[in-house]
């Protein structure tokens, strides 16, 4: 017998490793007090129950200023699971905080200035011929030709998405660029899903569920007071989301 299994459809092994593009919301944790952080999220949860329901969840560490000894990250997981929120890692955070969510076993993802800078050379060589490549432009755009129905999730984790149509209650949009929606937006809209904050969500009709742009979000009850039920742009200004009629953008 061999050490690896084979199906009649040529398959030698039970698995193999892929890259994949996953959106996550990040919870940003300015300092931990248990009691209040599970009354602040209760809170959240009940202004969107349907978007945080088995959402993988990773903690951000970036901001942290409470004391290193507050933070129980045992006591977040059980918080958030018996709120059905599944905690799978930390951003960020020094080496006392990243020790701490180790031996909680979360994953551990670098923060925004602390990716790897590749090695320089131990010893100069000889510089190669200039590459006469032209840069690679921006990633082409999602069109979407129909309505977009309950149930359904279109998702483009790189450029923008164009729905030339609908985006009916209980469907979702993600994006890591823009959101054109040529219709009512009666959905879920998140666009700049990797932290691009200069990303925009247009629609024809503001009746949305939820909008985000790079894990700011907006639900419907706080939509209404503007550009509801108008054709607006919505964007992110100094932490904000900003919701323009498109008539006066």
């Amino acid at each position: 017998m061999t050490d690896t299994a084979s199906t009649g459809t040529g398959v030698q092994q039970s698995f193999q490793f892929k890259s994949a593009n996953v959106s996550l919301t990040a919870l940003e944790l300015y300092y931990f007090d248990n009691d209040e952080f599970e009354a602040n999220l209760r809170e959240k949860i009940n202004q969107a129950p349907g978007f945080f329901k088995d959402i993988p969840l990773i903690i951000s560490l970036e901001k942290y200023e409470g004391l290193d000894s507050e933070l129980d990250f045992f006591k977040i997981i059980g918080t958030c699971r018996r709120h059905n929120i599944q905690v799978i890692g930390v951003r960020g955070g020094n080496e006392d905080q990243r020790r701490l969510a180790r031996g909680a076993s979360l994953a551990l993802l670098p923060g925004s200035g602390q990716r790897e800078k590749p090695q320089e050379p131990e010893a100069a060589t000889e510089p190669e011929p200039e590459s006469e490549t032209q840069p690679a432009g921006p990633a082409p755009a999602r069109v979407v030709s129909h309505p977009v129905r309950s149930g359904q999730q279109i998702h483009a984790p790189e450029g923008d998405v164009i729905v030339l149509g609908p985006v009916q209650a209980g469907a979702e949009i993600l994006a890591a660029g823009n959101i054109h929606v040529y219709g009512p937006l009666r959905g879920r809209a998140l666009a700049g899903i990797h932290g691009g904050e200069s990303a925009r969500i247009f629609c024809q009709s503001l009746e949305a569920e939820l909008v985000s742009i790079a894990g700011h979000y907006k639900i419907s009850e706080d939509l209404q007071d503007n550009g509801w039920k108008n054709a607006v742009q919505i964007q992110l200004r100094d932490d904000l989301l900003v919701v323009t009629p498109l008539d006066k953008a």
